[in-house]
């Protein structure tokens, strides 16, 4: 039987969970609520970046990305930035939708399966 790996592990949720070579990452988000969606979403993406990487894998290796706006009106300026992020030929399946937040000043979540 494969072991389950977790990672920060709390009463709700671990940041991450590995399984059989698959790496299921928590909804992530900013830590700064004073930045725009843009900033947000790059303070996002460098957790994804630094939990994939603590697993063993990395964004070549995303499967899928969910993504959830406070604003749908965002989404160009989300876009902008997870494009520049991800290589070129390695975009996962992914859905993005608007959502209510936990807290009014999250303007971004993302949640990534990664492959080892």
């Amino acid at each position: 039987m494969s072991k389950i790996l977790r990672t920060n592990a709390g009463p709700i949720l671990s940041a991450a969970v590995e399984y059989h070579g698959f790496v299921y990452l928590q909804g992530c988000t900013g830590q700064d609520l004073d930045k725009d969606v843009t900033g947000q979403t790059e303070e996002v993406l460098a957790q994804i970046d630094e939990l994939l990487e603590l697993h063993g894998t990395d964004k070549t290796r995303l499967l899928t990305a969910q993504i959830w706006l406070k604003h749908i009106t965002d989404r160009p300026a989300m876009n902008a930035v997870w494009q520049a992020w991800l290589p070129e030929g390695m975009a996962p399946a992914r859905a993005c939708v608007e959502a209510n937040m936990a807290d009014d000043k999250h303007l971004v979540e993302i949640m990534v399966t990664a492959c080892k």
